[in-house]
């Protein structure tokens, strides 16, 4: 743990040092890293088989929690909708 927040300080540092030069190389090398760390993780969660099993089972969980995030944030925004417009006509009689 100490060593993967002594590296994110170090690149802390390094960015504050060369915040003024020019490095266009610096984003596309981020996203082919981004990438070869999601294809190493699907490796790694492909060759443990307990969490083969269970993908059915995680799956429907993380279904089950989008659809509530999704429901809680309209149930949300129709609230604010709701107050918002109330608020709005009584600045208007």
């Amino acid at each position: 743990m100490f060593t993967v927040i002594g590296i994110m300080f170090i690149g802390i540092g390094l960015g504050y040092l060369l915040r003024r030069q020019s490095l266009p190389w610096i984003n596309k090398a981020i996203t082919a890293l981004i990438w070869l760390l999601l294809f190493l993780l699907g490796i790694e969660v492909g060759h443990n088989e307990q969490i083969i099993r269970s993908l059915p089972t995680l799956g429907l969980e993380a279904f089950g929690i989008a659809i509530v995030c999704v429901l809680g944030s309209c149930i949300t925004a129709w609230i604010l909708w709701k107050h918002v417009n109330t608020r709005k006509k009584e600045e208007i009689k």
